[in-house]
């Protein structure tokens, strides 16, 4: 009898656990970054790769993000390609709190106000899209937007690797969201 009350309280509490969350995000909404151009683990459109071949254009990728935590003072956002050893395709600082989004082609061109884009690993400055080698097959490219605690990051040179970058967020990290889109290199897909 022990027994079966034991198993029945468990299953009242897993019930009652379930129906509030038990203390996780319930009833809060969730940081999201979305990009225009492509959905999560789809593949990125020619227009928005680096290189010289046919389609491909170098446009930067447009983005917005809903649902950022209240505290936010500025943000940050990264592109990276961890199969190709991090990568860095693009790292925008500085962009202010009460902006949402990022538009099509706005590298160079129509950025939000006061935001800084860093070197790409091209070693140009801005966005550079994806542009896996030849024969190195599907490559994921991580888009990470960080809502951060500081309104501005100063003393950013022109070029940081991925393992710079994140010593400089390391600390001044509240959330993260991330999309990742995925490319190959014609002929290359799998």
């Amino acid at each position: 009898m022990k027994k079966r009350a034991l198993i029945t309280g468990i299953l009242i509490l897993a019930l009652l656990c379930a129906l509030i969350n038990c203390g996780t995000n319930y009833g809060k909404k969730t940081f999201e970054l979305k990009s225009g151009a492509y959905k999560s683990n789809e593949r990125i459109p020619d227009k928005y790769c680096h290189g010289n071949i046919e389609g491909r254009q170098n446009i930067s990728l447009p983005f917005n993000w809903i649902n950022p935590p209240k505290d936010t003072q500025s943000y940050a956002l990264i592109i990276h390609d961890p199969d190709g050893r991090n990568w860095i395709h693009w790292a925008v600082f500085n962009i202010p709190a009460n902006c949402n989004e990022i538009a099509e082609n706005a590298s160079g061109n129509n950025m939000p106000e006061g935001s800084i884009e860093l070197n790409n690993q091209f070693r140009t400055p801005g966005y550079g899209g994806p542009e896996p080698p030849r024969g190195s097959g599907t490559h994921g490219y991580i888009a990470t937007l960080y809502a951060l605690n500081t309104p501005e990051i100063y003393d950013l040179d022109t070029y940081k690797s991925f393992a710079e970058i994140n010593a400089i967020l390391s600390e001044k990290i509240i959330a993260k969201t991330e999309i990742m889109g995925t490319y190959s290199a014609n002929g290359d897909e799998k």
